[in-house]
């Protein structure tokens, strides 16, 4: 019940209706449908709903426009041709006034043909039009939804985090260390959580303060156990969101924390005049 309510929520069922998808897609939707009675339902009450969009705004065709057709045509006269000797020899038998009857019948029923055909082409050009109307506004809503979820996420994701941080602070095992700037950046600083039993460290990116990297370089955390650099992994200064902790790799003992510049991908053993943070156990 979950997986379809989460796959009829994600707006792709709207992209669906109004062939936004490609074919590998398609068939994706197609097989849910077929798997989940809730999602073809959903795709029939999409359907039914631009249906009803789409007539309800369409457009009505000019007051009169069928009785000027109506005029134009019945004012339509055949061109004479000219008499020739032979056709002066030729009987002519005038039409009876049924068949004359039956010829303005057909001729007033082609009028109302035309004009129906009219008025037909007008309506679904109206509505056509309509029909692209609401494909965007539901393109837009759906793109609207993505953001809200992601930013609704982001924030789930903080409140997380934020309550495990003043969980950590009740913990005696959670050891908070505080890493200040070396002679390459004063004002850098940073903070690590460890777990001393648990062995878990990680980062504090609300409390990360360090210059950006460029592409070729990243930071490596270390730790310092009996005088042993140990890699904790490397790691990027995010300019977008990426959440307030970040999982580093766990350690069973260490007496000092720090980081240094390296080239991307990390380093065997750390560049000591690019240590930027340092920082001991307490």
């Amino acid at each position: 019940m979950e997986e379809e309510s989460a796959y009829i929520e994600s707006g792709i069922l709207e992209l669906y209706v109004l062939g936004q998808l490609n074919d590998q897609e398609e068939v994706e939707v197609q097989a849910m449908a077929a798997q989940y009675p809730a999602v073809k339902q959903e795709i029939e009450a999409i359907e039914i709903a631009m249906e009803k969009y789409a007539v309800a705004r369409a457009v009505q065709p000019t007051a009169g426009l069928d009785q000027k057709i109506l005029a134009d045509i019945t004012e339509f006269k055949p061109i004479q041709e000219p008499i020739t000797p032979d056709a002066e020899q030729a009987r002519v038998i005038p039409l009876q006034p049924n068949y004359e009857s039956k010829i303005r019948t057909l001729r007033l029923a082609l009028v109302a043909c035309i004009a129906l055909l009219i008025v037909s082409v007008i309506a679904l050009f109206s509505a056509h039009n309509e029909l692209g109307d609401a494909r965007n506004e539901i393109a837009s809503l759906s793109m609207e939804k993505e953001q809200f979820t992601s930013t609704v996420n982001y924030i789930k994701q903080d409140n997380a985090d934020l309550q495990k941080i003043v969980d950590m602070t009740n913990d005696p095992n959670w050891k908070t260390v505080k890493l200040a700037g070396t002679a390459m950046d004063p004002t850098a600083k940073m903070v690590v959580y460890w777990h001393v039993t648990g062995n878990h460290v990680m980062m504090d990116n609300s409390k990360l303060h360090l210059p950006v990297n460029d592409k070729n370089h990243q930071y490596q955390l270390w730790a310092l156990v009996n005088g042993k650099p140990v890699d904790l992994g490397v790691f990027d200064i995010e300019t977008a969101h990426s959440g307030i902790l970040k999982n580093m790799k766990d350690i069973a003992s260490a007496q000092t924390f720090a980081v240094t510049l390296e080239q991307r991908g990390g380093s065997p053993s750390p560049t000591m005049e690019q240590m930027i943070v340092a920082g001991n156990v307490i």
